[in-house]
């Protein structure tokens, strides 16, 4: 039986919400008013997040499809994910911006872990159909 493709409705909306959760969490930072290396630790976190959902992503996908995926890899995968998160909570715990930008900065960043997210399984849905 062949699956559906994924719509293109579906793969237009996760790239804009990859792009929308990076361009909004990068211009946040960029007129920020802080120091170089707070918005270069807030960069990294970003970085470091959009790799290990798109490696946990991957990892999860190929155990439900029966490819072999090793124990220390998929916790290593799991343990990227959440630290990623609570280095991102940490370090806005303890910044000295409003609470608004807080918030800010804690939603871009989890609409653009969704969108890698989404975007990485329909890439893999979509070559797999063809």
């Amino acid at each position: 039986m062949k699956k559906q493709r994924v719509s293109n409705a579906f793969v237009a909306a996760s790239w804009v919400a990859l792009a929308a959760g990076m361009i909004g969490f990068i211009t946040g930072l960029a007129r920020a008013e802080m120091e170089l290396n707070e918005k270069g630790y807030y960069f990294t976190i970003l970085l470091y997040g959009l790799f290990a959902v798109v490696s946990l992503q991957k990892a999860v996908r190929d155990r439900l499809e029966n490819i072999q995926v090793t124990d220390i890899y998929y916790g290593i995968c799991w343990f990227a994910t959440l630290s990623s998160i609570v280095l991102l909570a940490i370090g806005l715990w303890n910044a000295t911006i409003l609470p608004s930008e807080k918030g800010f900065y804690a939603f871009a960043f989890l609409l653009a872990l969704f969108g890698a997210i989404a975007v990485q399984k329909n890439t893999r849905d979509n070559m797999i159909q063809e």
